[in-house]
């Protein structure tokens, strides 16, 4: 779990957002210069010693980097082969699913086995790709991932509204590789007694930063537009299914809100940040673990056992048959009766607007910081002289054109300039009035 508030394998997103200008990073097909590469080994050293949730193992991973580097595995490797080689080290240390190292022009996972293989994220809006009545008035809802609470908020309502008449649910998590513990909060509240007090749903213990010290950090449900409290539910899950995926399908069983029903997921349960080390590398750094008020433990490294054990494959029809359906076929496709949620493919109306005037005073130097939310302020104020000549040096703007609805619930447009163009990402605020993410890099073309 990353909580930037990011719990997902490569969910990088905000902070990975505004990275240095091309001739900044590294070729990845060219060997790293010594000097590159060793400054990269010792920023990790120190964020691992510094940051990593178990001190222990932080100090043993820094070691072995370390001694890697002063042994030469490192040497004449290229960008993306080195983060590879860097994260087989890491893990090899800390048994740490989240640990890992990305090159700069790495859009997604090293090629090693960092965590368990990840399909590409299907269409979704706000981490929800589909709901569907199934026979017997089943609800089937499947929900790839967690993002950011002002994107999934709206979606999970919606969804919900439209399932709260079904006599039953299954919620899909096979595909579901993580997000935020806010948005899991939020999915779990769904399913509690809206008129009982908040209930504390998962306690963090984060290490202090440069100390060997620990704070908690607690998460409580929320008041939700509807309720589905009281009626079966049965949650499906792969190993596939990882980080906050599991924390949901975890706190659905301890809590006894739903049964799971498949195969023993991913077993990656820490909260990372994303620390830059230099050259455009980003470390992962597990800086803290959940810890279920129920159960008093996580799932980190033993996954979440189902209840009913089963194949991914016969996931769905093993729990339509527990809610009393004999149906023969294990395809959602097949089982549906009603459509009730699809994906939006159009944009939020006020995001292209937002992307406009952003992107003017990006070229400017001078960003509107109330139009951002606080976080994502912090960070264009580090990296604004880089993006600012970035983003001159291409030129006037030609033209902004709407590409589709993102991972997760994000807009995406291609923006062309004089001298080129860029695939820029935008996340607003619930009530579309703050920007609370943006990313750039190359269009598919280039």
């Amino acid at each position: 779990m990353n909580k930037t508030h990011v719990l997902a394998a490569g969910f990088l997103l905000v902070t990975t957002m505004l990275r240095p200008a091309a001739a900044q990073i590294p070729s990845t097909s060219s060997p790293l210069a010594d000097a590159a590469r060793a400054a990269v080994v010792a920023n990790a050293a120190d964020a691992l010693r510094t940051r990593y949730l178990s001190p222990e193992a932080g100090e043993a991973a820094a070691s072995k980097i370390e001694a890697q580097l002063a042994g030469g595995a490192y040497r004449g490797l290229d960008a993306v082969t080195f983060a590879a080689k860097m994260t087989a080290d890491l893990q090899r240390v800390t048994r740490d699913k989240h640990m890992r190292v990305s090159a700069p022009a790495d859009a997604g996972p090293p090629p090693v086995a960092t965590a368990p293989p990840q399909l590409p994220p299907p269409a979704n809006e706000g981490g929800f790709v589909r709901a569907d009545r199934l026979p017997g008035n089943i609800g089937y809802v499947e929900v790839s991932g967690f993002p950011q609470l002002s994107a999934f908020q709206p979606a999970a309502d919606k969804v919900m509204a439209a399932l709260q008449d079904t006599k039953g649910l299954i919620i899909d998590d096979r595909r579901n590789g993580g997000g935020t513990p806010e948005a899991v909060a939020y999915l779990l509240s769904f399913f509690i007694d809206p008129s009982k007090p908040p209930l504390l749903l998962n306690e963090f213990s984060s290490r202090v930063p440069g100390k060997n010290e620990f704070t908690t950090n607690q998460e409580y449900s929320v008041k939700t537009p509807v309720s589905y409290r009281g009626k079966p539910v049965y949650v499906l899950t792969s190993a596939q299914t990882f980080s906050g995926g599991e924390g949901f399908a975890y706190a659905m069983q301890a809590f006894g809100f739903g049964t799971v029903v498949g195969e023993v997921t991913g077993g990656g349960g820490h909260l990372t940040a994303a620390a830059p080390i230099g050259s455009g590398f980003v470390l992962s750094v597990p800086y803290a673990r959940p810890i279920n008020p129920v159960t008093s433990k996580d799932w980190e490294g033993v996954g979440v056992i189902p209840q009913v054990r089963t194949t991914k494959e016969e996931a769905l029809q093993a729990a339509m048959r527990k809610l009393g359906q004999k149906v023969s076929a294990r395809d959602v496709d097949v089982l549906s009766t009603v459509r009730l949620f699809t994906p939006r493919s159009a944009p939020l109306p006020e995001t292209e607007p937002m992307l406009r005037r952003f992107l003017a005073q990006l070229i400017s130097g001078a960003p509107d910081y109330e139009m951002l939310s606080p976080g994502f302020g912090d960070l264009t104020r580090q990296q604004l002289p880089i993006i600012q000549q970035r983003l001159v040096a291409m030129g006037a703007i030609q033209s902004v054109k709407f590409v589709e609805v993102g991972m997760q619930g994000w807009d995406n447009f291609d923006v062309a300039f004089e001298k080129g163009a860029l695939r820029w990402a935008l996340l607003l605020s619930t009530d579309g009035t703050r920007i609370e993410g943006a990313r750039f890099g190359p269009t598919p073309q280039q």
